[in-house]
């Protein structure tokens, strides 16, 4: 983490929305994929999902996606690509999600366009997150808060960094890493605007049931 600070000196701004969810796929996003993404979103509190799918190429993956792009927009949700500004221009998606050594914010915003939405990883990096927020992203994300199996983190922000980013600048910050809705509730109350969430819904039977399972934390 960046030189150490005091988190007494933040404190989040009133809460006027409950915070959101912020899907990341799993690497299968084929067979009956698509029906638990559409139950996953009729769950309600999901605003982003995100396609986070490694070696498969861009071809395939556009093929993939279809079906998804399709479902996010019946439902609003935000269709967001990681890493690939190439792909997101190829699908039209909503946005693309970078991370730290995958693309520059100024040449995805050429790219992409003045609507496009886009993210950047800033680990537990107040630097990072400053940078991002310079260079034009539309949200930061900060983590891994917790221990995940999705993709292992040696970071770990303190929740007292969210409340020093939403004390500040009214760009959304998003909290990713082994969140679930028994350890979701201090990330709220910090100030996250969104909870990126992956295998506590879709390692769950029920998805719809899943994302339903975080109303409560997430209405703060």
């Amino acid at each position: 983490m960046d030189d150490e600070f005091d988190p007494t000196l933040f404190t989040p701004p009133t809460r006027t929305a409950p915070a959101q969810l912020y899907l990341i796929s799993p690497q299968d996003v084929g067979g009956v994929f698509p029906d638990r993404l559409k139950a996953a979103l009729e769950g309600g509190s999901v605003g982003a999902f995100q396609l986070r799918v490694k070696d498969v190429p861009d071809h395939d993956l556009a093929r993939l996606a279809e079906p998804l792009q399709r479902i996010c927009a019946d439902a609003d949700v935000a269709f967001i690509v990681n890493d690939s500004i190439a792909l997101a221009k190829r699908l039209g998606a909503d946005g693309v999600h970078l991370g730290q050594r995958d693309g520059d914010i100024r040449e995805a915003r050429a790219e992409l366009g003045p609507d496009a939405q886009i993210g950047k990883t800033c680990h537990d990096s107040r630097h990072f997150a400053m940078e991002a927020g310079e260079a034009g992203a539309d949200y930061v994300a900060f983590g891994a808060f917790y221990p995940t199996t999705t993709k292992p983190s040696d970071y770990r922000p303190d929740p007292a960094m969210l409340s020093w980013w939403s004390s500040l600048f009214e760009i959304p910050c998003v909290a990713i890493g082994g969140i679930t809705p028994d350890n979701a509730r201090p990330l709220v109350a910090a100030g996250a605007d969104f909870l990126a969430v992956c295998q506590a819904v879709w390692g769950a039977g029920d998805p719809g049931k899943a994302v339903a399972d975080f109303a409560d934390v997430l209405a703060g």
